[in-house]
């Protein structure tokens, strides 16, 4: 069973967070509404008659491995997130913040490193997504 809360150790600038994608499916029904709501305007049709998850060989460039894994996740990912209007800083901090995981594959970042790439305040990124309440999956790496 997952854990439903998030560490009661209290997070610090140097913490590094991502998307717990586990989690927020767990948590979250909605959350291919979610992800669809950030593919760009190309995939937003073609994903729109999508009600489940459509499941896709992910071949690996540097290995050659196949996997298996969700096809409009690795979209959003490998795809749109790579759009140069994908990030903005106009867009709510929760959103900027789990854009700046699609589009770096969802490297492990610290709130001093999204401070960086959204242009928004460590501490104020720190206060939002270190706190009891998680949004979008966005939890610390344990």
């Amino acid at each position: 069973m997952l854990n439903k809360f998030p560490s009661l150790v209290k997070p610090t600038l140097k913490t590094k967070f991502h998307v717990d994608f586990d989690w927020f499916k767990a948590q979250d029904s909605n959350w291919r509404q979610s992800l669809y709501a950030f593919l760009c305007k190309e995939h937003q049709a073609i994903y729109a008659d999508y009600q489940d998850a459509t499941i896709v060989d992910i071949v690996s460039p540097e290995t050659g491995e196949v996997s298996q894994g969700d096809g409009m996740l690795y979209t959003l990912i490998h795809h749109c997130a790579a759009q140069p209007d994908f990030l903005s800083s106009e867009m709510p901090l929760v959103d900027s913040i789990f854009k700046v995981f699609l589009a770096n594959q969802n490297t492990p970042l610290t709130s001093e490193e999204l401070a960086e790439k959204t242009g928004k305040q460590a501490v104020t990124i720190l206060q939002t997504i270190g706190g009891l309440r998680v949004y979008k999956g966005i939890r610390p790496v344990s």
